[in-house]
């Protein structure tokens, strides 16, 4: 084997354990730190003084179908959630800012808000908008279940503005 091609494999050999250190560290930080839900929040609220200067602009480049979802939310835009809020439990006045994505609820590492909860279940329930721009919050088959205002799931169902969603010692909000 020639000196040049042992050099290069070593060289490669270098980075590949390089690229794994990296990898790792990156792991142990998302396992110690977790994410951070309120800088999310923070960001947008930042940005919505921009977006407020421009509604028409930003309606005529939605694709159609999301058009015709904020020309008829006039009066729905004023009255919808733009937060989840944590207010009992562990995670006490968390905040998670709603853009329109599902938010997963439970004890797994890669959910939305991550409950240190002995009653949550790793995958409890998830919280997603549908169509008409209603949240809707459904149980994912948890052992002790998910409550809206007092009533136990069986079904998504949707979330008035204000109603707690329970899961063991945790109460989540939608608010404004």
């Amino acid at each position: 084997m020639s000196e040049l091609t042992l050099t290069v494999m070593r060289l490669g050999f270098l980075a590949v354990l390089w690229l794994f250190v990296i990898v790792a560290v990156q792991v142990i930080r998302s396992d110690l730190f977790g994410t951070r839900v309120t800088q999310r929040g923070s960001r947008r609220e930042a940005a919505r003084p921009q977006q407020a200067a421009r509604p028409q602009a930003r309606q005529q480049a939605a694709p159609p179908q999301q058009r015709g979802q904020q020309g008829g939310s006039g009066r729905r835009g004023r009255n919808a959630p733009t937060k989840l809020v944590v207010t009992e439990g562990t995670l006490t006045g968390t905040t998670v800012a709603l853009q329109g994505q599902t938010i997963t609820l439970g004890r797994a590492h890669d959910s939305t808000i991550v409950l240190d909860d002995d009653y949550a279940s790793s995958r409890h329930a998830r919280i997603y908008p549908d169509q008409g721009g209603q949240w809707i919050v459904e149980d994912l088959g948890s052992t002790n279940g998910t409550y809206l205002d007092r009533s136990r799931l069986t079904a998504p169902t949707p979330i008035p503005l204000g109603a707690p969603i329970r899961i063991g010692k945790t109460a989540i909000e939608l608010r404004k």
